[in-house]
């Protein structure tokens, strides 16, 4: 922590000597040439002629540009690094265009093959409907045949029996006997 009252007494010593209010005081000096400024001077000389014979302006320049070298370095690797993502980059999104390409065709090829599918269903209920409706219509015909044919039959028995019935309540032996002799006698002319 600063301490306030040795800034204010040297604020005030300050002040004072800024206003001629203290004693003048004598420059040292060697030899009456030599003050504090000409030594400070010399000593500056000395520091840059050191520098300058130890050649350090050149060893800060080739640090300097070793790293403006690792810089550039660094910046090189890092464009390659951008275009690899870049190229990259561009690599996904074509895949993945490609594959949205690929989805929205195999969508289109699936839902062509459920039309057909549909249609072909459609098809077969049409013709199977066709073909039971034609099987249904072959019984009904058979039923129709059979029943015919039983009513023939039936009619043909009940006709033979009417007609048994009326012979033999018609005709006697010698009614036959007649009949038959004719039919006999006709069998010679019809057959020549």
């Amino acid at each position: 922590m600063v301490d306030f009252t040795i800034l204010a007494t040297a604020a005030t010593d300050i002040a004072m000597l800024a206003s001629g209010a203290g004693e003048e005081h004598v420059t040292p000096s060697v030899f009456g040439i030599f003050n504090a400024t000409v030594f400070v001077s010399l000593s500056m000389l000395v520091v840059v002629g050191l520098v300058i014979w130890k050649k350090v302006p050149a060893a800060i320049g080739a640090s300097l540009d070793k790293k403006i070298a690792d810089i550039r370095e660094q910046l090189d690797e890092a464009k390659k690094l951008r275009e690899e993502s870049e190229e990259l980059r561009a690599k996904y999104e074509s895949r993945l265009r490609a594959a949205d390409d690929e989805a929205a065709e195999i969508l289109a090829q699936a839902e062509k093959e459920a039309e057909l599918v549909v249609a072909d269903a459609k098809k077969a209920t049409t013709d199977l409907i066709a073909r039971r409706k034609k099987m249904a219509e072959d019984k009904i015909a058979a039923a129709e045949r059979s029943a015919i044919a039983d009513v023939r039959a039936k009619a043909a028995g009940a006709a033979t029996i009417a007609a048994q019935n009326l012979i033999a309540a018609n005709h006697d032996a010698a009614a036959d006997k007649a009949v038959i002799d004719k039919t006999i006698s006709d069998l010679g002319t019809k057959l020549n």
